[in-house]
């Protein structure tokens, strides 16, 4: 034997021990033992630590991270000889049986162990471990394969015709016609060998695209990134104890070793997944310079900053002071974003006339998320399914825009160029978050249909072009005041979006900045031409958008008073013989939304009475666009009534949202007097 390998496997032993791995051996070895049965493969998993490994032993430990299929040999040896000695399963026979699978804990942070798809050249035959990450963007059912078969020789003198000499099991890469086929001949005799059926062993296996996660900036509607990249998908397998551990549209970090499948006359580059696990970025734990000297400058009132950072918001498409109402809302909806079940999501749906620069405008928020999606038409917004592409014949789930974009916007555009039965299903899931895939037996060879719900964590993103659709329908004539014809979109899908809104400047007026604004980026699209874009940069509120949304915010206890006063007393006010009520019930949760989307703009984790009065000044003013307006009678624009050019203008709001504070008071105690609410004399 040669005594580097026999070092090794003192090494492991030695390894094994102090790790604990061997008592974890032993154990598994216990459930193989009870069960009485003989198996033709036992099958164990080993956690490996290489740094620990490279420092007992340095030779095994780059065994290991180069060789693994070798290195599983070595552990091979070590477990039989363990298993023989210790009398741990009475049923093995020979070493062939044991199956190991060795598993890192990690692998060095080196740039040669990383392994990406957009980078070249990708080595796919050294067959080593890698770490790798990407996003996934479609899963397969789980299937079964076979993890070892045990053969024996036709020929009844030779002594591979019985016993258990003969095994063959699953490798890294390898087809099913690699482990089990019928044209295997014996290695003693060269007699065909034939397969024992009743030693086989299955496992499961599930197929799984992954793309690397720069695909998300080809999929922004605007950035400055002007830099080139090939991005590809490439195969996984999971197997076993792996399958279904993968969630369609989340970020993973694996590792595994890459193999070329071979499916007919194609190639298929795939990597065999060993780990997996949930890849999370860390958000900015900072604000800029700037944004602080801004807090400090507008700390005496609690709707100053965000004002101002609504005014100046993305002045690189539209100029500051110009579609306010709309940017504060966009912001609200960005800061709202999480990858959380049961989130706050705040849904936006925009009617305007000005469609290229509300477009320009959301195409630009995008960018400010890492996940912000603006979904190509030709594309599905939700998950289909197709046929498995690796000749398995089985069902593929393919992800969509609106997975892609998972705890951030997706950006569906216009809401009329949609059927019906799309809108259908957005208003489906709108409402529980959540959408069905149908997966039919017979077409993908399953003995009964299967219904795959996936989860949709997305904020969505809508406008109609009224222009449009005044062409397209017959507009009702009894109208209330302050609403708006909406009748060419279900009820129930505007009533889905959290805020329906409508933009300041119709397009046969519009004002004289953005015509400015609009002609010079024509003539130099690079240029910065308002002092406040070069303080505040893209970057810069990139940045604090990914602050301020990790903020956790709490409700005061008259922030909640307000909220609910509101709500109960709206309930009463918005009312028809007909159809009762018609304040939806998702309008307190939008509220409760708006409210702590406002808390945290503000940089503040305490939901204030005055976060209270903008969400409900917001919320009532997208209620008189659906429904006419309410005893409650809030302005046209409620937020920005006027322009804000100076501190006097900020002074003047301030006072003006103080007298909505009184009126809303009064309201609430008019029309929900069972709640009590502390109110300022002052």
């Amino acid at each position: 034997m040669d005594p580097e390998i026999q070092k090794m496997r003192e090494v492991v032993l030695v390894y094994l021990d102090r790790s604990g791995g061997l008592q974890k051996f032993v154990h598994d070895c216990k459930k193989y033992h009870d069960s009485k049965q003989s198996y033709a493969v036992y099958r164990f998993i080993i956690s490996i630590n290489p740094s620990d490994i490279a420092e007992l032993d340095a030779t095994l430990g780059n065994y290991i991270l180069h060789n693994p299929l070798q290195a599983a040999q070595i552990f091979q040896s070590v477990c039989f000889v363990a298993i023989k000695t210790l009398s741990l399963i009475e049923q093995l026979q020979t070493e062939a049986q044991i199956s190991i699978l060795l598993k890192p804990t990690h692998l060095p942070p080196l740039p040669s162990y990383v392994l990406s798809l957009s980078a070249y050249p990708f080595n796919y035959t050294s067959q080593r471990f890698y770490m790798s990450e990407g996003i996934v963007i479609a899963m397969g059912t789980v299937t079964k394969y076979t993890q070892g078969a045990r053969f024996l020789c036709t020929e009844e003198t030779c002594p591979f015709s019985e016993g258990f000499r003969c095994i063959r099991v699953h490798c890294p890469g390898a087809t099913e016609s690699a482990t089990v086929r019928t044209d295997f001949l014996c290695s003693l005799c060269s007699s065909p060998l034939q397969e024992d059926m009743k030693f086989r062993v299955l496992g499961d296996k599930q197929i799984v695209e992954m793309i690397d996660a720069k695909i998300l900036n080809a999929l922004k509607g605007y950035s400055n990134d002007k830099s080139h990249f090939r991005i590809q998908a490439f195969t996984l397998f999971l197997r076993d104890e792996l399958a279904n551990k993968m969630t369609i549209g989340n970020h993973y970090r694996i590792i595994g070793i890459p193999a070329c499948v071979q499916n007919g006359l194609q190639a298929t580059a795939c990597i065999e997944v060993n780990s997996v696990q949930l890849y999370k970025p860390n958000g900015p734990s900072f604000v800029g310079d700037n944004f602080k000297y801004l807090l400090s400058l507008t700390s005496s009132s609690c709707w100053r900053f965000t004002a101002v950072l609504a005014n100046i918001f993305a002045s690189q498409v539209v100029p500051p002071g110009t579609y306010n109402t709309l940017k504060l809302a966009v912001l609200l909806s960005l800061v709202q974003t999480c990858e959380k079940e049961n989130a706050d999501y705040l849904d936006l749906l925009i009617m305007t006339s000005d469609t290229l620069v509300i477009d320009r405008l959301l195409n630009y928020s995008l960018c400010l998320l890492p996940r912000g999606i603006r979904h190509p038409p030709s594309s599905e917004i939700f998950p289909s399914v197709s046929k498995d592409k690796h000749g398995t014949g089985s069902a593929s789930i393919q992800a969509c825009s609106a997975v892609l974009a998972k705890g951030g916007i997706c950006y569906i555009g216009d809401l009329c160029s949609y059927k019906k039965d799309k809108l259908e299903l957005l208003q489906s899931v709108l409402e529980s978050r959540t959408t069905t895939v149908f997966i039919p037996g017979k077409k993908y060879g399953e003995e009964a249909d299967q219904q795959v719900t996936v989860s949709v964590q997305t904020s969505f993103w809508s406008f109609v072009d009224v222009d449009s659709s005044s062409k397209k329908h017959i507009q009702k004539e009894n109208f209330l005041i302050g609403q708006m014809d909406v009748s060419l979109i279900p009820v129930n899908l505007v009533d889905g979006f959290g805020l329906l809104i409508y933009n300041e400047f119709p397009s046969c007026r519009l004002s004289s900045p953005v015509v400015h604004h609009i002609l010079k980026k024509a003539i130099n699209p690079e240029a910065m031409l308002y002092k406040v874009s070069q303080q505040f940069r893209t970057q810069d509120y990139e940045e604090f958008i990914l602050f301020a949304r990790t903020l956790h915010v709490e409700l005061s206890s008259e922030a909640e008073s307000l909220i609910q006063g509101y709500y109960l007393a709206s309930r009463r006010v918005r009312r028809d013989s007909i159809h009762g009520s018609t304040l939806s019930a998702s309008a307190l949760k939008i509220l409760i939304s708006l409210a702590k989307a406002h808390a945290k703009l503000s940089l503040r984790q305490t939901v204030l009475e005055e976060d209270a009065v903008i969400a409900v000044l917001l919320l009532e003013s997208s209620l008189t666009l659906k429904h006419g307006t309410s005893a409650l009678c809030v302005a046209p624009n409620p937020v920005f009534p006027f322009d804000l050019s100076d501190e006097n203008s900020l002074q003047q709001r301030d006072i003006y949202l103080m007298q909505c504070h009184h009126q809303l008071l009064k309201f609430i105690a008019a029309y929900s007097p069972g709640i009590h609410i502390n109110t300022n004399e002052e």
